[in-house]
């Protein structure tokens, strides 16, 4: 079975090219993962997306 983190993950990496698609679905992901996930999500976002959406990291992740 797949964790949700795991989940939203491929998510984010299916809708990385499009801005706004991306920023919504981080938005969900991180309302949806509890504690730790949402770090490890953070730390793998910037990774990442770093390059490309930096802008949308640093306000989602604030």
């Amino acid at each position: 079975m797949t964790s949700m983190l795991e989940y939203f993950k491929m998510i984010l990496k299916k809708v990385s090219f499009e801005r706004s698609l991306f920023e919504k679905e981080l938005k969900k992901a991180i309302s949806r993962l509890v504690g730790n996930e949402i770090k490890e999500l953070r730390d793998w976002c910037y990774q990442n997306f770093s390059v490309r959406h930096r802008v949308v990291l640093d306000k989602c992740f604030k």
